[in-house]
């Protein structure tokens, strides 16, 4: 049987002819590939900006870190007070382990020195309720750690007799690692002061 060759020529045509079909369908590919890419940028660069109150252009990635970062610290420091200073004789020592956890040596202190004047023991002594009326929170975000202020409102309840104290305190807040469920925020309170205390009206029932 006698066998039938191709031309070399036809060949090398044929090799030829699949390279550049190959190369073609390559350049065609990415010129699509880096249409596509620089036309979602464009759209991006038009709609993931923000502007912020003093009329400077925001990146919307960074307007949400700052508001997270903003709500999460204002919850640590109202949940730190609610904790530290809303307490009775049959939660104080869930509540005080609880704050513990949402600030450093600083307010383990303070925690101490209430321990050693006797307040934790007056609270069960005279079924004393401590109840938190409110907290209200200034805050510096611009560096950190992050610098606050804090009043807080809170009751002392003696039978039919309440008496209303303003405590202002200040401190710092540095981000640590998350947790769960001792520091949700992941955030520390550090260098925190009890700066005054106030007594306000009493009221009787």
């Amino acid at each position: 049987m006698k066998k039938v060759y191709k031309n070399i020529t036809d060949v090398l045509r044929l090799n030829r002819f699949i390279v550049l079909a190959v190369v073609v369908l390559c350049l065609l590919t990415s010129g699509l590939s880096m249409g596509l890419l620089y036309h979602y940028q464009e759209k991006l660069l038009n709609s993931a900006f923000a502007i912020s109150a003093e009329g400077t252009i925001v990146p919307l990635e960074l307007v949400g870190q700052e508001e997270k970062r903003e709500i999460e610290a204002l919850a640590h420091i109202d949940l730190f007070h609610r904790l530290f200073y809303g307490i009775d004789d049959s939660n104080y020592h869930d509540h005080l382990d609880k704050a513990l956890w949402l600030g450093d040596a600083s307010v383990d202190a303070i925690y101490r020195q209430k321990k050693s004047d006797g307040v934790y023991n007056r609270l069960l002594q005279f079924s004393l309720r401590q109840e938190v009326a409110q907290v209200n929170i200034e805050l510096d975000l611009d560096k950190e750690p992050y610098r606050f202020r804090a009043r807080t409102i809170f009751e002392v309840h003696r039978g039919t007799v309440t008496d209303r104290y303003q405590l202002d305190t200040s401190g710092e807040l540095i981000a640590v690692d998350r947790n769960f469920p001792h520091n949700p925020h992941g955030l520390l309170i550090t260098n925190f002061y009890e700066d005054s205390l106030r007594k306000l009206e009493t009221q009787t029932k």
